[in-house]
């Protein structure tokens, strides 16, 4: 049975357990919280001494795992074996499993969290584990969804976000949602119920600067707004612990590449070209913008310069004597001109 995070907790909530559970994929944050959920929630805090068992991949075998699984509860009315890291036990023991999950013991709860990847669906494990248990997997999400994801995690908790800061937070973080989540944090504590999250909050409670970051040069670019250009890529040069040259090249790389992609779409729509840049609805009038301003030739050299600062960045080209401010400087003025 594949479950979502939401689904495989409401079901424990409600105390509709199934003997065997993976939690896997790349993206550790829902693992995290699962595991978490599992830990802290299924086992009275009273009864955790004996009908808890917490191991890591790293230290067990499966023949362990599964001696753990077939004992009884001591206390509690069930018992969970919670295995973390199971990604580190070896391959070929993970045939153990099967066997046991053809008759498992019904007042165990036995927990794998996967980390980094995922079980190879082909093996008699994962058929074993979906056959009788619970399967939640979570990707990593691309960088296109991360503003959207925002937006939705600000919402449960009970706040609103402005699409700019949402957008904000995604530039400069990335996709790591366990890091999102920890800054958000430091925002909501500041917060009365139902308040606006913009960007004067963002830079208060988490310190991204809403004049200079990736996402204001960005748009500068895009307009060929040559002091605003200046003036952001100065105080990155800086500033480079704040603004690294590892963060502002790839996000570099991608609003170019974007501003191609829309150059050449037949459907300029709102809605369409949204959905073909990944992006969302409110940005695509940057992109029409930026495309009124470069030429498909003027944005293929701009993409080659992006590569040669990259390189640059990690030493190659680069005598060791020109600093990644310096770089970045000489990048912003050939994009530009």
């Amino acid at each position: 049975m594949v479950l979502t995070d939401k689904q495989l907790i409401d079901n424990l909530k409600a105390g509709k357990y199934l003997p065997v559970y993976l939690v896997t994929g790349e993206e550790n944050y829902y693992i995290d919280i699962i595991s978490d959920y599992f830990e802290n929630n299924v086992i009275d805090e009273s009864f955790r001494d004996f009908d808890l068992t917490v191991v890591y991949g790293r230290d067990v075998t499966m023949h362990s795992v599964v001696s753990l699984a077939q004992q009884f509860p001591m206390m509690s009315p069930v018992r969970l074996v919670l295995v973390k890291e199971a990604q580190d036990i070896e391959t070929k023991q993970w045939e153990l499993l099967p066997k046991y999950l053809e008759s498992p013991q019904p007042q165990t709860l036995l927990v794998f969290c996967y980390r980094h990847k995922k079980l190879d669906k082909r093996t008699a494990a994962y058929k074993a584990i979906a056959k009788v248990g619970g399967i939640s997997e979570h990707a990593k999400l691309r960088d296109y969804e991360v503003s959207d994801w925002i937006g939705t995690y600000v919402n449960q908790h009970g706040f609103a976000i402005t699409q700019r800061a949402s957008m904000l937070i995604a530039e400069h973080i990335g996709n790591d949602l366990g890091k999102i989540s920890n800054e958000l944090a430091k925002v909501f504590i500041s917060l009365q119920p139902g308040e606006t999250i913009n960007e004067d909050t963002i830079e208060r409670n988490i310190g991204i600067s809403k004049e200079y970051n990736v996402f204001e040069l960005q748009n500068a670019i895009g307009r060929r707004d040559v002091v605003q250009c200046n003036r952001i890529i100065n105080h990155f040069a800086a500033n480079p612990k704040d603004n690294p040259i590892q963060l502002v090249l790839p996000n570099l790389y991608n609003y170019l590449i974007k501003i191609m992609i829309y150059q050449q779409l037949e459907d300029k729509s709102q809605s369409s070209a949204a959905a073909a840049l990944k992006v969302n609805p409110y940005f695509v009038r940057d992109y029409a913008t930026a495309a009124g301003n470069y030429s498909l030739g003027k944005l293929a050299s701009c993409i080659n310069y992006v590569n040669e600062a990259d390189l640059r960045s990690k030493g190659i080209r680069n005598s060791g004597t020109v600093t990644d401010g310096e770089i970045l400087k000489e990048l912003i003025f050939k994009i530009i001109h």
